[in-house]
């Protein structure tokens, strides 16, 4: 498609169009890159617009069955939801099942929703290489809710937080010697813990691992001065729990949009987001280098025989490459 049609399509909403656009974004062959910042300088001034939500936790912790129904209960409020799902690619294949909307079949049959997922190809953070890309695109679409769903928990998964306004973590009940376990770092960007699962046999323990978690963020430095990050309990399966978590998610919106935090948290997430693609396009250009190619096989051979460190090595690499690139 034409330039002009892709833009025309996206602030139109047209979902195909959309979906071309969100392909094109994440092709890795240099025309089609070139096309997709094309577009999506084009769009920009219509993005910003949406609440931004990052949602983690351990496989199996309900994530997709969470933003299935919360997702439900905001279109039918009469918001726009996109959902953009994170799968984990095999490090075998390089394959993804890309199953998200099977495990929301409700949300991804109505009109007023958009759920894409999309392979993490091996990506670190929980999300892929171009999610950022995909909630532009989705916010000059007119979706007002952004909901990214990541891999899980893990020490790389707070990357989802470096592109969101609202980090939420979904946890099991029964916390107990569980929290030990917990990666500091998840916990210091949470804005919300939610303890889903809330129901049936559970509430009780739901409850107890809720007071665990409270508990433990008062001992944490929180990370806006405008909100106070906090526990609750949830049930995706009952609803219960739901209209308090999105309560809490335009309070903060309100409050560190006040302190004026939101604008610099994201003028922040861009810095950010500048300097990852300054590091991706310096490692890329590096290993296609064509001196760095002509060497690399013996160094790795000398590092694997025990003649060389690895840090020698590395660094006579990029001798050679920093030394090509003055030449030249």
């Amino acid at each position: 498609m034409k330039l002009d049609a892709l833009v025309t399509g996206v602030r139109a909403g047209d979902r195909t169009v959309l979906a071309r656009a969100i392909t094109l974004v994440e092709s890795l062959r240099a025309d089609d890159q070139a096309l997709a910042q094309e577009l999506l300088a084009a769009v920009l001034p219509a993005t910003g617009g949406s609440r931004r939500v990052g949602v983690t936790g351990v496989p199996g912790v309900g994530k997709s069955t969470l933003i299935e129904a919360l997702g439900m209960r905001l279109v039918e409020q009469g918001r726009r939801v996109a959902v953009l799902a994170v799968d984990p690619s095999s490090s075998v294949s390089g394959g993804s099942i890309l199953g998200d909307k099977t495990r929301m079949p409700r949300l991804s049959l109505d009109d007023r929703a958009y759920i894409r997922p999309s392979p993490s190809a091996q990506s670190l953070g929980g999300v892929t290489r171009r999610t950022r890309e995909t909630m532009l695109l989705c916010e000059a679409a007119g979706f007002d809710v952004v909901l990214i769903e990541t891999v899980g928990v893990g020490q790389s998964e707070t990357m989802v937080a470096d592109m969101v306004d609202f980090f939420l973590v979904l946890m099991l009940p029964g916390a107990g010697d569980e929290l030990q376990g917990i990666k500091k770092g998840i916990l210091e960007l949470a804005d919300v813990i939610a303890v889903n699962k809330a129901d049936g046999d559970n509430v009780q323990a739901a409850s107890a691992a809720r007071a665990e978690y409270a508990a433990a963020l008062r001992y944490l430095r929180p990370r806006s001065a405008a909100w106070r990050p906090e526990a609750i309990t949830v049930s995706a399966l009952t609803g219960s729990g739901l209209e308090d978590l999105w309560s809490l998610v335009e309070r903060h919106h309100a409050d560190v949009t006040a302190a004026g935090e939101l604008d610099a948290q994201r003028r922040e997430q861009l810095r950010r987001w500048m300097w990852r693609v300054i590091d991706e396009q310096l490692h890329a250009s590096f290993r296609a280098h064509p001196g760095v190619q002509a060497q690399l096989e013996e160094a790795e051979r000398a590092v694997l025989a025990g003649e060389q460190t690895p840090t020698a090595a590395a660094r006579a690499l990029l001798r050679e490459y920093g030394a090509t690139r003055t030449s030249s």
